[in-house]
């Protein structure tokens, strides 16, 4: 007789029915109780409720299998198979993966095969045929059982995965659109596993790099698509100092906004935008081109500006930081003459000497950078403080 190998229970004899079925319930019984026992962290967050669906499966598994002794029929169908992929699917929920449950089904088969043989032996006399036959039979089930239940955990992660990007799409949007408060704006951060929102990073990508960037910056960033581009908004942190956004988006057309408060995300976006894509492998970075984007009147730009090369001095009292600031101003446009810095101010020589020496202190090696130089005469004649 030709078997088809996809149903060896096929050959198994047609007696096993007769002399398992009495012996089902203490067959589910003890392979139920040595899932349990033997894979206790498979049972550990079930209690009760996980030893009844163990049960309930082993003795959904036995009937299936006892009933297809003899036949040429699939091994599950459509409903009991949904009782295997729903298992399987549960285990993805706990954030298992299928080693666990696939331990599980080889103790389970291991077990079925005792079972069916013992219940023969006590029955009448067993061949080595049958019971080859019987194993053989027994691998196949527990085979299809694992696919079930594989596909079930399949399925899950999927749907996890989309409802976790949808939740991430969110986070997106709302940072890109402003305006939110700072509960929901929170709260949707913390779903997505941000558990503080602050300084948020954006960056400008080609759309073609949406995917990409979505991969390789995992859990630290959001991504929205907007069809001419694609904004990658990363939460401040090790991955984003310069060194290593310079080397991550090497050779990517990227564009980095300066780093600003989460309520703040439209308008870096925007600076970002103004700036405009590099022609070179490196990315482009907002803050290099403040100075010429106040220039051409962005007023966000400014702003920034302000923010990047006054924070050293914010800790200072109002009246000492405006006397400090006034000082610097007139220094600058006076190429340095404490003189004439003294003379416009109405101080002596001296106190001009102190207020300089603790703008060293403050700004270090920026009070003789020319380019540092230029920003700080350019927001400081924009803001002028007077005393």
């Amino acid at each position: 007789m030709t078997t088809d190998p996809a149903t060896p229970w096929r050959r198994l004899p047609t007696d096993l029915a007769g002399a398992m079925r009495p012996r089902l319930p203490d067959a589910v019984r003890s392979i139920a109780g040595a899932v349990t026992e033997t894979l206790p962290d498979f049972a550990a967050s079930g209690g009760e409720k996980f030893e009844r669906d163990v049960r309930t499966a082993v003795q959904v598994a036995l009937e299936r299998f006892i009933d297809l002794a003899g036949t040429g029929e699939p091994a599950l169908p459509p409903g009991i198979r949904e009782v295997f992929v729903a298992l399987g699917a549960a285990e993805a929920r706990e954030n298992r993966g299928p080693e666990t449950l696939l331990a599980a089904l080889r103790t389970a088969a291991r077990l079925m095969l005792r079972a069916a043989s013992q219940a023969l032996a006590e029955s009448r006399q067993v061949s080595v045929d049958e019971i080859i036959d019987l194993s053989d039979a027994t691998s196949a089930y527990v085979d299809e059982l694992a696919t079930a239940c594989t596909e079930g955990l399949a399925r899950q992660l999927r749907e996890q995965a989309g409802e976790g990007e949808r939740r991430r799409r969110q986070v997106a949007d709302l940072l890109l659109r402003g305006g939110a408060s700072p509960d929901t704006a929170r709260d949707a951060a913390a779903v997505i596993g941000w558990p503080v929102l602050d300084t948020v990073v954006p960056v400008l990508l080609p759309p073609d790099q949406a995917r990409d960037a979505r991969f390789r910056f995992a859990t630290d960033g959001v991504v929205a698509e907007r069809g001419h581009d694609a904004v990658l908004l990363l939460r401040a942190g090790p991955r984003t100092d310069r060194a290593a956004l310079t080397e991550a988006l090497r050779g990517r057309s990227a564009v980095v906004g300066p780093p600003a408060p989460w309520t703040e995300v439209p308008q870096s976006v925007l600076l970002a935008e103004r700036t405009g894509f590099g022609t070179g492998r490196e990315p482009v970075f907002v803050e290099d081109h403040l100075a010429a984007l106040a220039l051409r009147g962005e007023p966000g730009a400014l702003a920034v500006l302000a923010a990047r090369r006054l924070a050293p001095l914010a800790g200072l009292r109002p009246g000492q930081r405006d006397q400090l600031l006034l000082t610097l101003e007139s220094w600058l446009r006076h190429w340095g003459s404490r003189t004439a810095v003294a003379a416009e101010l109405f101080v002596h020589p001296q106190t001009v000497s102190y207020r300089l020496h603790r703008l060293r202190d403050l700004l270090g090696d920026d009070l003789d950078d020319p380019a540092a130089r230029f920003e700080l005469q350019l927001v400081l004649v924009s803001t002028r403080p007077r005393v």
